[in-house]
C-alpha cells in the first residue's frame, strides 16, 4: 500500500478569543507563542505551513515568515479558515491544528499521519471527554472541500457536527491532554503550571 503525500499544515489563529480576553495566538508558553510551538511540530510533517487569520487580523503569532491565508468570508469560526485554505490550494490535503493546544505533542501528530485514511473525508481523534470527533487536530483530504462547501452553503458551520455527519476515520487519543484546549485565563494558568511540571 502506498502512502499519500504529506499534507499542508494549517494553523488556525483567527478566532476572536472572547473568553480569553486577548488574542490566544499571541499567548506565550516558555517564551514562545502557541502557534510557534505548533509550527515546530508541523515543519517536519508537512510540505508547507500556512497561518489562518480572519479578515483584517494582524499577525501577532511570532510567525511572520509563514504564508497567511485570510478568511474569504465574514462568518466567524474555524470552518471558514479551513475552507479558505482549501479554496486557495484545492489540490492539497490539510493537517489542521488550532492555536490553543499547548499539550499537543509529536506522538499525537505522528499517529494521526500514520493511521490516516485518504479514502475518508478526514482522519481525526475522538475526544477523551465525550467521544465525539476533535475537528481541530485532524487531517482533511482534498476531496473533502466540496462536502465542506455544501455544509457551509447550508449554514452548518460547526466542524464537529460536520465530522459527526460524514463518518471520518476516528482514532483513540494516544497522549493524555494532547487535545485539551485553553479558552480562559484560568485555563491558561493551569496549563502553564501543568507544563512546568513536565
Amino acid at each position: 500500500m502506498s502512502f499519500p503525500p504529506p499534507p499542508h499544515g494549517l494553523l488556525l489563529a483567527g478566532g476572536s478569543s472572547r473568553r480569553m480576553g486577548k488574542d490566544k495566538s499571541s499567548i506565550r508558553y516558555s517564551g514562545s507563542t502557541q502557534p510557534e510551538l505548533a509550527a515546530e511540530l508541523l515543519r517536519p510533517r508537512c510540505t508547507e505551513i500556512f497561518l489562518s487569520l480572519r479578515k483584517g487580523q494582524n499577525n501577532t503569532t511570532g510567525l511572520e515568515n509563514l504564508n497567511v491565508v485570510h478568511d474569504r468570508w465574514e462568518s466567524a469560526g474555524p470552518l471558514v479558515g479551513i475552507l479558505s485554505a482549501m479554496t486557495e490550494h484545492p489540490e492539497a490535503s490539510w493537517l489542521v491544528i488550532a492555536c490553543d493546544l499547548p499539550f499537543l505533542d509529536k506522538i499525537t501528530l505522528d499517529n494521526l499521519l500514520t493511521q490516516r485514511d485518504p479514502t475518508k473525508m478526514a482522519t481525526a481523534y475522538r475526544s477523551s471527554h465525550d467521544g465525539k470527533p476533535e475537528p481541530l487536530c485532524a487531517i482533511y483530504e482534498a476531496h473533502a472541500r466540496l462536502v465542506l462547501e455544501d455544509f457551509f452553503t447550508n449554514d452548518i458551520r460547526c466542524p464537529r457536527k460536520i465530522l459527526i455527519e460524514t463518518e471520518p476515520l476516528l482514532l483513540n487519543p494516544v497522549s493524555p491532554r494532547a487535545l485539551d484546549n485553553v479558552n480562559t485565563p484560568e485555563d491558561y494558568e493551569e496549563a502553564v503550571q501543568a507544563l512546568s511540571r513536565r
